[in-house]
């Protein structure tokens, strides 16, 4: 993608500062970064100062997402299946907030990340509900 930047003398093109900042956030997501002029309807074209600057394409959560969701959280963490209990309940809890147990196969791919089964899953879910249940 060529994102629009400015041209200094020396000629090599600087990107802009809007592009540097939402880069690592993209691509954690698995999202694509476009010229604005190749934006579909369904993308986020991103303005700065009133300039298109880039477009965002995120993906559709299926189970490609998952596995990205999952890839980034191992970049952050090490390996799941090597964390503590309540860690991984924690995990569990950000990922059904972020839908990953909506996409077929959810439960599954996480419970082999996490390298518990799917009935420790579905405990650890219940477990999130019941604490949510308590805030309200």
């Amino acid at each position: 993608m060529s994102a629009p930047g400015s041209v200094p003398p020396h000629g090599i093109p600087v990107p802009h500062p809007l592009l540097e900042a939402v880069r690592p956030l993209v691509d954690a997501m698995g999202g694509e970064l476009l010229d604005p002029a190749a934006a579909a309807p369904e993308d986020i074209v991103l303005r700065w100062e009133g300039e298109e600057v880039v477009a965002v394409r995120l993906p559709g959560l299926g189970d490609d997402s998952l596995d990205r969701i999952v890839e980034g959280l191992e970049r952050l963490h090490g390996p799941l299946a090597a964390l503590d209990r309540r860690t991984k309940q924690d995990l569990v809890r950000q990922l059904e907030a972020r839908g990953a147990f909506t996409v077929r196969h959810g439960v599954e791919t996480v419970a082999a990340a996490l390298g518990v089964s799917r009935f420790t899953v579905y405990n650890y879910l219940r477990h999130v509900n019941e604490q949510r249940a308590k805030e309200r």
